[in-house]
């Protein structure tokens, strides 16, 4: 069975409960829902009494028509038999529809503490953790927890409608109810001896349904990628493999949860023969009457269908507590980020000190060591270095979205691990290497930080990024319709929007990543006044990609390999011919406007001396 459960190992996060911590950890959810539960608790106890009721009432009729069979003693036990059972039905819809409403408010509480967990991970949290597995857990996996609350309703039920039907049993003849009660020990244990093999399964079982749901959620967001390499075929049967694992493991649920009731039945048929055969003597010898005879097959009837669900209860009880252990693994799941306090701070004027920093994603593959820098208060820094040189994560790490090892970092004289973090990221405006735009208009993405700005200040915003030139581009001006994840808009005009959310917010500090992609001459004119915009009166730390930012930059920091090998202004850092020197000639220097007017010289030259121009 190796291969099946191939690549569903628990996360890291995950950790084992025990049933007990699981069931008391459920237990708290329902505790704003008590008085519909006793309500329920009443209904299934008045069910319960009419569903007794029942088969003791169509016994005694059978007696009774023995000795009196007249037109008004059949319509009398009649009118009690559809009494009873209207009476049974309209209880069990008022336990239905009060149990109904108190599992929704508990799968709606749930839900909203796993996702309000998701919220409070770091972003460390999702670089190993695909989203689909995620979004599992708080879909799927609520749902399914909340099945047990409906389980442990029908148990009570079931249980007490034993209890009263085998006291009644035992007041009519204990010697056969002995023999009613004789298997089911046997049922129970044999239920029981499922639980184990049942827990194991059910969980793969959820997991490959995360695995599926991750896969599917991928493949749809780089279906550009996909189609663009033409790899639909790759991408499907990639699919295919996945969907042929998960077909496996729900098989194999399937063969563990519906072999238990074939055996639980056949126990049961072992007892109702028995029964049909003693009482059938006992009836014989006239020690028992027919409607009491009647009774007991009826009673028997009642009594394996609720003790087979009994037994098998425990098994499908797993499946909650499966899908309960994954909802609070990823609601417990410990922060990597740490905070020592809860500073508020009121007004930040932008100073960052890294102090002999230490950090790594990986304990053996370190980011930065020892690294120490001042970021002055209005200063706008540009980092410059190969991938892998410590760039991003500078950013990240001002940002707060990672944790280092040593050191500190410090915001105008503050640890940053002292600082509320919601209250100092209202001072951080952050712009990503590929910014992510929301569905919805224009105006909605640039609202975003500051969901209480009117149109006119949105539209004041717009318009000061680039002059507001772009704006005529859009279909429809700030109400154009961006679509998912932004694909409406091209890769600039994405970057003037976040460029924009960020001028709204007004940050103390910004931080931006610059895009990589080509963009037209035009648009990075644009995008580069709106930098200056943003950049004006505060701190800037900005990952340059272009040149233009490079020469704009106070200060360029230079790294390798987590490390500063050198610093200073464009031109400083040229004359010294070092790392920088070669970092102009290899990425920056091609996007000079004098180098691309002497290659278009040189260009000219070269074809004329081929006879061409």
């Amino acid at each position: 069975m190796g291969f099946i459960m191939d690549g569903l190992d628990a996360e890291e996060y995950d950790r084992s409960y025990n049933d007990r911590e699981l069931v008391k950890r459920i237990l708290r959810y329902f505790r704003p829902q008590l008085g519909r539960m006793l309500l329920v608790a009443a209904m299934i106890l008045l069910t319960s009494l009419v569903n007794t009721g029942l088969p003791i009432a169509i016994s005694s009729a059978v007696d009774r028509l023995q000795e009196d069979s007249s037109t008004e003693t059949v319509l009398l036990y009649t009118a009690i038999v559809i009494a009873l059972g209207c009476l049974g039905w309209g209880l069990n819809a008022i336990r239905q529809r009060a149990s109904s409403i108190a599992v929704g408010n508990v799968v709606l509480k749930l839900r909203e503490d796993a996702f309000d967990a998701v919220l409070a991970r770091d972003l460390s949290f999702y670089d190993s953790i695909p989203s689909g597995k995620i979004v599992s857990r708080v879909t799927s996996d609520t749902q399914a927890l909340s099945q047990i609350v409906t389980l442990t309703m029908d148990l009570m039920s079931q249980i007490l409608l034993i209890f009263l039907l085998i006291g009644y049993l035992f007041s009519v003849d204990a010697q056969l109810t002995l023999i009613t009660l004789a298997l089911a020990p046997f049922i129970v244990i044999t239920a029981l001896a499922f639980r184990k093999i049942a827990r194991e399964t059910v969980t793969q079982s959820r997991r490959i349904l995360a695995v599926v749901s991750a896969h599917i959620q991928e493949t749809v967001s780089g279906i550009g990628v996909a189609k663009t390499f033409r790899q639909e075929h790759t991408v499907y049967d990639e699919f295919l493999d996945v969907n042929k694992q998960s077909y496996r493991i729900n098989l194999r649920t399937g063969y563990v949860f519906n072999a238990i009731f074939p055996i639980l039945n056949l126990l049961a048929g072992f007892g109702t023969a028995a029964l049909v055969y003693f009482g059938g003597i006992r009836a014989q010898d006239g020690g028992l009457s027919a409607g009491d005879w009647f009774l007991f097959i009826q009673g028997l009837n009642l009594f394996w269908f609720p003790l087979t669900s009994i037994a098998s209860f425990w098994s499908q009880f797993q499946l909650g507590l499966a899908a309960g252990e994954r909802v609070f693994a990823l609601i417990d799941a410990e922060p990597r980020v740490v905070q020592t306090g809860n500073d508020r701070l009121d007004l930040v004027m932008g100073e960052i000190t890294f102090e002999n920093v230490n950090f790594h994603y990986n304990e053996d593959e370190p980011v930065l060591q020892d690294f120490s820098l001042t970021i002055h208060a209005g200063e706008t820094l540009a980092l410059v270095g190969h991938t892998g040189s410590g760039k991003s994560s500078l950013a990240r790490l001002i940002a707060r979205f990672y944790e280092f090892q040593d050191g500190h970092i410090l915001i105008d004289g503050h640890d940053i691990r002292s600082l509320d973090l919601a209250n100092y990221r209202e001072h951080l405006g952050i712009v990503t290497q590929s910014p992510f735009l929301f569905d919805g208009t224009v105006r909605d993405n640039i609202r975003y930080g500051s969901p209480n700005a009117t149109d006119d200040e949105v539209l004041a915003v717009a318009q000061s990024v680039g002059s507001g030139d772009w704006l005529q581009a859009l279909p429809n001006g700030l109400d154009t319709q961006v679509g998912e994840r932004g694909g409406g808009l091209s890769m600039g005009q994405r970057q003037l929007v976040a460029l924009a959310r960020v001028l709204l917010q007004n940050p103390s500090i910004f931080i931006m990543d610059e895009a990589t992609a080509s963009i037209d001459p035009l648009t990075e004119t644009l995008i580069q006044e709106g930098l200056d915009t943003l950049t004006a009166r505060r701190t800037s730390v900005v990952i340059a990609h272009r040149l233009s930012t490079v020469r704009e930059a106070d200060r360029i920091i230079v790294l390798r390999e987590g490390r500063i090998i050198e610093e200073g202004d464009h031109d400083s850092l040229l004359r010294q011919g070092g790392h920088y020197a070669e970092l102009y000639n290899t990425y920056f220097r091609h996007q000079s406007l004098e180098y691309i007017e002497n290659a278009h010289k040189l260009g000219t030259q070269e074809l004329r001396q081929l006879g061409i121009a």
